[in-house]
């Protein structure tokens, strides 16, 4: 790992600032969602997710440009497995459709956390399509897990609908694009892969708006301000990510990301006076615990000898 940080010129000792920007990144995504759920009264889920495309293209510019990788690549665009990663941003295009369309349909916290299974999905991912030998400590784990996303979700509750559904469908989806980029040629920088993915999933998306009724007129400047800061928020969130990721192994990071379930039960309290707490325990701590013992599991596996 010593030899990635001096490589990508990344300090070292900078895992607190990885981690802070990675809980700040969760901050952003939760705005996204936010605002993604005051809009979809008005908007539909597939013009939603246009406009966050558009809009965070910006973003992806700006990790392209301040990536250290790229610049030492010449600044080179060409890529060689154009059918990934197109294929890639046309998942993203349906995983944001299910997950927009969710939160307009079920509460902000308890949407929010059923989309973090999508590190046990990646587990799964890894097996079929990596062929990644996964032991039973981690399997376990992952139906620990499921076992939380399950009781989340409440089937035989009153509460209980299909469109819970829904944001388990994304988190597969995106768990899908998450183990998709690993088969991709290591040389290309991960910025220019999510600017790649984030055009094609532009496309994608408009496409999909105009297949699904065409988008609707912006009601009014404020709802424009709104849709404008919706992609900013969601760019951005994708833009501090990347850059923690790049500070520090994803295992450093991994464990805080579960801060945002807490996380969006508070905004949605606050925003939406949602408090849906006997729909989101014990199942929550079930999918923490899951994700945490991957995390564990994969460290000790790494730790040398």
């Amino acid at each position: 790992m010593a030899d990635v940080r001096k490589k990508l010129a990344i300090p070292t000792g900078s895992v607190t600032l990885a981690v802070v920007l990675s809980l700040v990144s969760l901050v952003f995504f939760d705005l996204m969602g936010l605002v993604i759920k005051s809009l979809s009264a008005d908007y539909g889920a597939a013009e939603l997710s246009a406009y966050r495309n558009i809009f965070g293209l910006v973003p992806s510019f700006i990790a392209l440009w301040s990536s250290p990788a790229w610049h030492r690549s010449d600044r080179r665009l060409r890529v060689r497995q154009w059918g990934l990663i197109c294929a890639r941003g046309l998942i993203v295009t349906f995983a944001q459709l299910m997950f927009y369309l969710s939160l307009g349909l079920i509460a902000f916290a308890i949407t929010t956390t059923i989309s973090y299974s999508s590190g046990l999905f990646m587990t799964a991912f890894a097996v079929l399509l990596l062929g990644e030998r996964v032991g039973l400590t981690r399997w376990v784990a992952v139906l620990i897990g499921f076992v939380g996303v399950v009781m989340v979700m409440g089937p035989g509750r009153e509460t209980f609908t299909l469109a819970s559904l829904l944001p388990l469908g994304a988190a597969a989806l995106y768990a899908l694009t998450g183990v998709t980029a690993r088969l991709i040629d290591e040389e290309v920088p991960s910025a220019l892969i999510n600017l790649y993915s984030t055009g094609f999933a532009v496309v994608g998306s408009v496409v999909l708006a105009l297949f699904l009724g065409g988008f609707s007129p912006v009601q009014s400047a404020s709802d424009l301000a709104w849709i404008v800061a919706m992609g900013g928020f969601g760019g951005t969130a994708v833009l501090l990510l990347i850059v923690s990721v790049r500070m520090t192994e994803q295992s450093n990071l991994a464990p805080f990301s579960y801060f945002g379930i807490p996380m969006a039960f508070f905004f949605g309290w606050v925003f939406f006076g949602e408090a849906p707490i006997r729909d989101l325990f014990p199942g929550s701590i079930l999918i923490v615990v899951g994700g945490v013992l991957v995390v564990w599991r994969e460290r000790r596996r790494n730790k040398p000898a």
